[in-house]
């Protein structure tokens, strides 16, 4: 009983790591609960010394709640006097809000004109830094404040004090009882990381346990990959700040570990796809593995894996997964014990380092980091849209607030500013069209939730005043908490906090918090009309710009890849060759980490693309692209972890070379849109091909090992329609590593691959030539979601071919023929239980054959 007790303690707690690396929202939680509970602890003091009377207590305790719930978040990080410098301007930032205010009082339409104003203030000063973000909130809500009040001059003096009282109260918490200590931060981190990779090793458990695997857990197990994958970028942005590794380590020697520790984690992902149609004994004992580091017992997760590597197998490609479990578990466990024993520990040299990311309120950055260099729609014809994104996002802010306004105002003359609120709060940490408009969708649906919440808890706590400030500090806390997980959770918690607020006022009604209902309703219908007709910023326009630098990086690390094997890089320019030798400096592993934020910026990008079919887009063709970019990461990270150890061979040129001509690759899939076919790709993929034929030394073999991955996933992201049947674009898969066969599929004595589960589909289809005859031997290969082979065939003598089952997924089919230009294309397979998909294919001649073809039609009959 107690071990289960414990047991399940421990699984809670790991949880609540995992989902929160570094406990950074638990942090900013507590502090939001400390800041407003002790600021207004101290206003109620100022209120006693000044003898406002009932009114002015509640408007200086009002203003010190809402100093106390920004500043909570401005005073965020380690450095005190950046804290000091941003604090000193909050006093000056609400004023400079309150003032214009107080002097139109009395005139309406000029009031409400500044109202506006304020919020294109607000937005533009942005450009300034972060701390100015905090100070525009500041200014449009001491504005707000003051017209909502109706407070006058003669108060401004109080106002100001309270502010500035507010201000000394949160700057003392913030470097003391608040101050954010970075090494037991970075600890943290990492512990989430190990948490994340033990959710990894759960989920392939629970695969390799069920008879019939569902898609459900496949994309769990992706999933929690791309988390693992955050939580690695979150450590690496904690690495950047001072004094942040433990003594006697190096940021750079703890980022190479996690790099590993994050490939042995991959690694046991990797394996579960072929063990799943291992016999049952072999599968028993992997789970086993698995579930044992899971649970973090690593001593029986290393017994597990000595007993699955004493196990063998006939089939090549099964043991080579085993090998891989069994390995990537033991340098897991090994690097875990070396975080974990601060005595005997691996000492690094002091090395340079710089973060390939930087954080924001300890948080990985917005979409902004990308959107900022990407024009507005209608570019040519409208000027506006050539502007920078903190200008347009002013502009939009300010449509979009008069807008509300006047619509508000139809709606209610006195709650019209909910109204223009909601219009403002929804392009806040929000840069495309598709953000907003889900923003505004979550406000509307948090309102709605809340309202009923804030009705029923009213009745429980009226005329209660302890009672009152327990749920308005408990809404704090829970929305603060669950601002990242949804910000419709934060708007539910803020609207049950306002209800309290409107009991004390004793203004709260059903009519009331309807009202608040239909003005914010108003106001999130003019930011999303606004976000698509005002300068918007297309969603997939964006994510064309992030996949851009992500080639890019990568043609980076491949071109230093390159120069660490000894092989100049031929394909730049001379007047690019001085910047050469500083790019190639860098440190692969760096270079491996700047493509991971790459990946992380696109993921993030394109999540409402892979969730909505927002504008009639395929979900599951961005869903087979980004799974496409996640394992050119992956075996980039490879790459860098194989290049530490390798210096320049002539014996490697092969691989050396490789790496110049996939960089060209990457150059030209950046330079092009994902469904054009860059010009000349071919050329370079085939020459890359050929080059990894090289032999190669032990010590290099991992690196030519990672480029034939990279390889293989740059052409299926190559849309090769123009490609030539040249048997080195498409290399055979290998019998190890991260694609192989998924469950079910098997090896036929043809050497071919078949699908023997249950639970599929199918496809089939006819291949001819141009003039319409079928092409006998033809050979279709079909790649899956995850980058692996699932099948390849031959036609027969009528050009046919037939799949009789494949996963439920969406997959790429390639087809080539000797003599003709191959042909790819992505087909998303109907659901199990329908009719089969059918593909036909048309492939026209090579430009040689067709040469050959007129020859000999001109001289006579062909020769065999």
């Amino acid at each position: 009983m107690a071990n289960s007790l414990r047991d399940g303690t421990r699984q809670a707690w790991d949880r609540i790591v995992a989902s929160d690396p570094g406990l950074n929202r638990l942090r900013l939680a507590l502090s939001g609960v400390l800041a407003v509970g002790t600021t207004l602890l101290v206003e109620y003091g100022l209120d006693l010394l000044l003898e406002a009377g009932p009114r002015g207590s509640l408007v200086v305790m009002l203003l010190g709640a809402v100093v106390g719930m920004m500043g909570a978040m401005a005073l965020t990080g380690s450095q005190v006097w950046p804290k000091i410098r941003t604090a000193a301007f909050f006093p000056v930032a609400i004023g400079v809000g309150m003032v214009p205010s107080m002097l139109t009082s009395g005139h309406h339409a000029l009031r409400l004109t500044l109202f506006v104003a304020m919020m294109f203030a607000a937005v533009f000063v942005r450009r300034f830094g972060m701390a100015f973000f905090f100070y525009g909130f500041m200014a449009w809500m001491g504005y707000f404040f003051t017209t909502f009040l109706g407070a006058t001059p003669d108060q401004l003096p109080t106002l100001l004090l309270s502010v500035a009282v507010a201000t000394v109260t949160l700057l003392v918490l913030s470097t003391t009882v608040l101050r954010v200590h970075v090494g037991r931060t970075l600890r943290r981190t990492l512990s989430a990381f190990r948490s994340r990779g033990r959710a990894v090793a759960a989920t392939g458990a629970d695969i390799l346990a069920a008879e019939e695997p569902t898609q459900r857990m496949w994309r769990r197990l992706h999933g929690r990959q791309v988390r693992l994958a955050e939580a690695a970028l979150m450590v690496e942005g904690w690495l950047g700040e001072q004094e942040s590794t433990p003594r006697g380590r190096s940021a750079a020697g703890l980022r190479r570990q996690l790099i590993d520790a994050q490939l042995a984690v991959e690694g046991v992902a990797a394996s579960v796809s072929p063990l799943t149609r291992a016999p049952a004994e072999l599968r028993a004992v992997a789970a086993r593995t698995m579930r044992a580091l899971a649970t973090s017992d690593h001593e029986a997760a290393v017994r597990a894996a000595r007993e699955l590597r004493s196990m063998s197998t006939p089939d090549e490609a099964l043991s080579g997964a085993v090998r891989q479990l069994a390995a990537s578990v033991q340098d897991f466990v090994a690097i875990v014990r070396d975080w974990t024993d601060q005595d005997s520990g691996q000492r690094h040299h002091a090395e340079e380092f710089a973060p390939a990311v930087t954080l924001a309120m300890g948080n990985l950055p917005g979409s902004a980091a990308v959107a900022g260099g990407v024009p507005a729609r209608g570019s040519r014809w409208n000027p506006l849209s050539r502007l920078d994104l903190n200008t347009r996002q002013a502009i939009q802010v300010t449509v979009a607030g008069a807008l509300a306004v006047l619509a508000g105002l139809a709606v209610s003359p006195t709650r019209y500013y909910w109204a223009a609120i909601a219009a403002f709060v929804v392009f806040t940490g929000a840069s495309t069209r598709s953000e907003t408009s889900i923003k505004a969708v979550n406000r509307v649906v948090g309102t709605c939730a809340g309202l009923f919440a804030a009705l029923w808890l009213a009745q429980l706590t009226a005329g209660n005043t302890p009672l009152i400030l327990a749920v308005i500090l408990a809404c704090i806390f829970c929305g603060f908490y669950l601002m990242r997980v949804s910000y419709a959770f934060m708007i539910f918690f803020i609207t049950i906090l306002v209800g309290q607020l409107y009991t004390v006022l004793n203004q709260l009604s059903d009519q009331v918090m309807l009202l608040r209902l239909e003005e914010t309703a108003v106001g999130a219908a003019s930011g999303i009309l606004v976000s698509l007709v005002v300068v918007p910023l297309s969603t997939r326009d964006t994510v064309r710009s992030a996949r851009a630098s992500f080639f890019t990086d990568l043609a980076v690390l491949l071109r230093a890849a390159a120069h660490r094997l000894g092989v100049p890089d031929e394909s730049r320019t001379d007047e690019n060759q001085a910047d050469e030798p500083a790019e190639q400096q860098q440190s692969p592993d760096g270079l491996s980490r700047v493509l991971d934020q790459r990946l992380q910026q696109i993921q993030l990008i394109a999540d409402p693309l892979t969730r909505h079919p927002i504008g009639g887009n395929d979900v599951r063709w961005f869903r087979h692209r980004l799974v496409f970019y996640t394992a050119c990461a992956s075996y980039a990270r490879q790459l860098a972890a194989g290049l530490r150890h390798v210096e320049p061979d002539y014996r490697v040129e092969g691989a050396g070379h490789a790496c110049g001509y996939l960089a060209a690759v990457a150059d030209a899939l950046a330079e092009h849109r994902p469904d054009r076919t860059a010009p000349g790709i071919d050329r370079d993929l085939s020459l890359a091909g050929r080059a990894l034929e090289h032999p190669t030394t032990p010590a290099t073999e991992p690196v030519r090992h990672s480029l034939s991955r990279l390889h293989q996933v740059l052409y299926q992201l190559a849309v090769p329609g123009d490609m030539t049947a040249d048997p080195h674009l498409l290399p055979e898969a290998e019998t190890t590593g991260g694609t192989a066969a998924p469950a079910g599929w098997e090896s036929t004595p043809d050497g071919h691959e078949e699908h023997r589960g249950s639970g599929g589909t199918g496809l089939h289809g006819v291949v001819r030539d141009t003039a319409g005859d079928p092409l006998p031997h033809a050979v279709i290969t079909v790649i899956g979601t995850h980058g692996q082979q699932l099948g390849r065939i031959d036609a027969d003598d009528r050009g046919t071919y037939a799949f009789p089952e494949l996963p439920a997924d969406a997959v790429t089919v390639v087809t080539s023929a000797a003599g003709f230009v191959s042909d790819a294309r992505f087909a998303p397979l109907p659901v199990p239980g329908r009719a089969q998909a059918r593909h036909d294919f048309t492939l026209a001649p090579t430009a040689a054959r067709e040469r050959r073809t007129a020859e000999h039609s001109g001289s006579g009959p062909a020769r065999s």
